[in-house]
């Protein structure tokens, strides 16, 4: 009973190994076996969304080709923009629809088998609503058996997104199935091999090293999950004698936890965000998993700074009843010492730290930071220049209240009169948000990089409504990669750099000259791509600048906000042709999801240092 090979002779076995079986909406068994499985493709054929257990938790499947059937699928499952996964039967059939480099068409046969973003060939018809104005498509290949024996007999491209609702972990249990995926699939494909844990697919990208297209690709991990988590991230030089266990929580979105022990970090898969019961007991099973499978209880405890994060809130809790200190760590700290201790760097560095929110020192939204960093601390040496944003969280979902209040900052009440016809919003509507604006408790300030892209977006027409986190970016983004296809040079916006007015020694990057240069172009009927590209090359050329004042000679790039192929690669270009030496992640997302990796190393490094509180 205790050989392996017993274990394995029933799982392999026709009659004994797993059985598959086709259900209804109400669990009532249709079909099992081969005719589960003809009868499940027959169904996708027709338009139905099937519900398929697979490794790591249930995935949504739909027709790819057909309009209704995504349609009904985005509207059942309340996701109206954001871009689906993709599943092909082949590599053959999927470079119908991609076009797919060496390195990429290595990455999606690896045993990780990711998600890998590729661009779009136009040449396979796909349903439009599958990745609506989005010219890269998430696309994977087969990975278990029961993939292959699917897509075997169905031969053509499927939609196979996250079975769960918004904001909820993926489904692993047939039975929860019905109930919370009730209303969204029309049947289950279920298998009686229960499944431990969720672990969504992991989703990474290629990003050329430089501007031209045909540079060497690197890859950057998006969303680390199935097949690269929970390895180690192995410490390098000075860092790999760090000893823990520390215990390090993440962030709110995109939330990973992290075990550092004797010179190595294990990472967690990602768990999303934690807004709901079922994502914080999914957190909470994750910090358990991650102590039983070490063996080991942790004697320090890492969290981020923002006081009201349920992982924070678990953090302070865990150190009250573990007796062990608490170590807060600023969000962008975090960061840069994720990117740091992947690269195996010590020392100081500059940070380039940029994201949609983070909670500062000051109790400020930071967003838009230069930090000059080590492993241990940190000196805010610049940052944007801080904006306010209209109705708090309500901005982050209505782009153009973030661009009233940079067209306020920069031209006063002025700006209700202005004649901007792509960015169409009523001139009583930009009265009422200058009255919001006005009320300090209304209007939060922030430094974001991330909202300056929201404002950009909105200004230019290309996004006023946003369905899904970081959407406005994206389409920026994409609108300043088909300016750079027609292979025209372009002038940069500007933007200073200047001490801070209250005198303190940090410098202040305004973006006011470059909203006053886009209102320009706006009046004289600038293209939105142009000034995409403009608005890139802007924060390209600031980078470089504050990094000549910061005086060192290695620059880290990380944050949401470098998740942009584009600009990660302008960046990169410019302070390398300045002298520079730059570094990205690599093994970790640059996201939120890199965020724990920062916080274990910043707390074990403070505790060798006895800097971490105790928790009373």
């Amino acid at each position: 009973m205790e050989n392996r090979r017993f274990h394995a002779e029933p799982i392999a076995c026709p009659v004994c190994g797993p059985q598959v079986m086709l259900w209804d909406h109400q669990g009532r068994e249709m079909a099992r076996g081969d005719e589960a499985r003809d009868r499940a493709i027959t169904l996708l054929r027709e338009g139905a969304v099937v519900a398929v257990k697979g490794l790591g938790g249930f995935q949504l499947w739909v027709d790819a080709q057909s309009e209704e059937a995504v349609q009904r699928l985005r509207a059942r499952k309340r996701r109206p923009e954001k871009p689906f996964a993709l599943l092909f039967p082949s590599l053959e059939v999927l470079r119908l629809y991609c076009l797919v480099s060496q390195e990429e068409a290595a990455l999606l046969a690896s045993p990780q088998a990711p998600i890998v973003l590729l661009r779009r060939s136009h040449e396979g018809r796909l349903a439009e609503s599958v990745a609506p104005g989005c010219p890269f498509l998430g696309a994977m290949l087969p990975t278990t058996p029961l993939h292959h024996w699917l897509m075997g007999s169905l031969d053509q491209p499927v939609v196979a997104t996250s079975g769960n609702r918004s904001e909820e972990p993926i489904v692993i249990d047939e039975q929860k199935a019905l109930i919370r995926l009730g209303g969204i699939a029309d049947v289950f494909l279920v298998h009686d091999r229960p499944i431990a844990r969720p672990v969504d697919d992991s989703v990474v990208r290629g990003c050329p090293d430089r501007t031209d297209p045909s540079s060497p690709v690197t890859i950057m991990i998006l969303r680390r999950a199935r097949g690269y988590a929970p390895s180690a991230v192995r410490l390098k030089g000075r860092l790999a004698k760090l000893h823990g266990p520390v215990l390090a929580v993440g962030g709110h979105l995109k939330n990973t936890v992290s075990l550092l022990d004797a010179g190595r970090v294990w990472v967690s898969q990602h768990l999303g965000d934690l807004s709901t019961l079922e994502a914080d007991h999914a957190f909470r099973q994750a910090v358990e998993d991650l102590q039983r499978l070490l063996r080991v209880t942790p004697t320090v405890i890492a969290c981020d700074l923002h006081p009201d994060y349920r992982s924070s809130i678990f953090a302070r809790e865990l150190a009250v009843s573990l007796s062990v200190p608490l170590a807060g760590v600023q969000h962008h700290h975090a960061h840069v010492a994720s990117c740091m201790a992947e690269q195996g760097l010590d020392g100081e560095v500059l940070g380039v730290a940029w994201d949609g929110a983070g909670y500062g020192v000051d109790g400020s939204i930071w967003g838009g930071e230069f930090l000059l960093a080590t492993v241990k601390g940190f000196t805010r040496f610049a940052h944007l220049r801080p904006f306010r944003l209209p109705g708090g969280e309500a901005a982050l979902r209505e782009p153009p209240r973030t661009a009233a209040a940079v067209l306020w900052e920069t031209m006063g009440n002025r700006m209700v009169a202005q004649s901007l016809p792509s960015w169409g919003v009523p001139f009583e509507e930009r009265e009422r948000l200058v009255a919001l604006l006005q009320s300090r408790t209304a209007s939060p300030k922030t430094t974001s990089v991330g909202r300056l892209f929201d404002a950009v977006a909105s200004l230019a027409g290309l996004c006023q409504k946003v369905s899904f986190e970081g959407q406005a970016a994206m389409v920026v983004e994409y609108a300043a990669e088909r300016h750079r296809t027609v292979g025209k040079e372009i002038r940069a916006y500007r933007m200073d750099v200047a001490k801070a007015d209250s005198g303190e020694s940090h410098l202040v990057v305004d973006w006011r000259p470059m909203v006053s240069e886009l209102v320009r172009d706006l009046r004289e009927g600038i293209s939105a791509e142009r000034i995409a590209a403009r608005f890139h090359g802007g924060l390209a050329d600031v980078c470089v600048r504050v990094a000549q004042a910061a005086g060192l000679p290695r620059v880290v790039l990380t944050g949401g906000c470098f998740q942009n192929s584009l600009l990660l690669s302008m960046v990169r270009q410019r302070l390398e042709a300045a002298g520079f030496t730059v570094y990205a992640h690599r093994l970790v997302p640059p996201n939120d999801g890199g965020l724990s990796l920062g916080q274990a190393v910043v707390a074990a490094c403070q505790a060798a240092d006895g800097q971490c509180e105790r928790e009373e």
